[in-house]
């Protein structure tokens, strides 16, 4: 077997599909599926059980997949030697990002890191801060970058910018009523909100809570996946938000948004990696670009 079937063993195991994984490894479906059928024809076994149009592991595919993420996981160690060995600062990167930064943040930040390592291949996978802990802590990204808390004691955390969450309404929403105590009643409105596990979610329960308000209680209107739909959907009058500067930042300057006056706390954008995951000369090239400090690429655990 080949480090090249066992990766598109993973992916397929992973996504429970022949082509999504082909099209997340960049290769076409035909290539994944032979990979696929020479891996069980030298071995004689069953990996797959074909179901309708999708595939589920088979009992042999799944006592073989643990194995083959640790045969990964040691190649890749491997290659950092070599890299470290070297002082090449060469090889690929998986960064796994929440929305706000994968969209707003990071490209710019990309760009100008490859201008200075050029041999260092990037892959960037979007998802909720949630997801995004999850596939750092799970191995499928080297570094992940949130704007949410993260649960897990065994993530670092570095900080490499701050963010400044708003609560914003259409131009022509009307005025927003107060409490008795002189605050906004945000009970009286009407709330668009990404889904659970976003850091965008996690400011607005925040806030209510910091009013006194159970996020409960809330009258909540639309739940989305993205900051961009919520961001139209507010636009078009559906009722209010609170979601990063950056991706209303357009909107307040045409006037299709307007903000409310309301003191939010920042919240720091962070670069969470595993503990115990040995960081090569790519990685701790890319912590140095990203966090501005040129000690960071003489020892990532700094």
């Amino acid at each position: 077997m080949t480090l090249d079937q066992l990766r598109i063993f993973v992916a397929v195991a992973e996504h429970g599909h022949m082509t999504k994984a082909a099209e997340r490894l960049g290769i076409s479906q035909s290539a994944a599926s032979a990979a696929i059928r020479a891996l069980e024809s030298q071995h004689g076994v069953r990996l797959f059980n074909r179901v309708g149009r999708n595939i589920e592991l088979a009992q042999t595919g799944h006592r073989f997949l643990p194995e083959a993420k640790a045969v990964l996981d040691r190649a890749t160690a491997a290659r950092g030697v070599l890299e470290d060995v070297s002082q090449t600062v060469a090889g690929s990167l998986s960064i796994a990002a929440s929305q706000t930064i994968a969209s707003y943040w990071l490209p710019r930040r990309l760009a100008s890191f490859h201008e200075a390592y050029p041999a260092v291949k990037l892959s960037v996978t979007i998802g909720n801060t949630r997801q995004v802990e999850t596939n750092v802590l799970d191995g499928r990204a080297d570094f992940g970058l949130v704007e949410g808390r993260t649960e897990s004691d065994i993530l670092r955390r570095a900080t490499v910018d701050e963010d400044h969450p708003m609560l914003v309404v259409a131009r022509s929403h009307p005025e927003i009523p107060m409490t008795r105590a002189g605050n906004l009643d945000i009970r009286a409105l009407r709330w668009i909100i990404r889904e659970g596990g976003s850091g965008t979610r996690e400011a607005l329960e925040d806030f209510a809570h910091n009013q006194g308000v159970p996020p409960a209680e809330l009258q909540i209107f639309l739940v989305l996946p993205s900051n961009e739909a919520v961001r139209q959907a507010v636009e078009a009058g559906a009722g209010a938000t609170i979601i990063s500067e950056l991706v209303v930042a357009r909107s307040l300057a045409e006037g299709s948004l307007r903000a409310v006056p309301v003191e939010l706390p920042k919240r720091d954008f962070a670069m969470i990696t595993h503990r115990d995951r040995q960081a090569s000369l790519a990685q701790m090239a890319l912590k140095a670009h990203l966090t501005g400090r040129a000690d960071a690429l003489a020892n990532i655990d700094n």
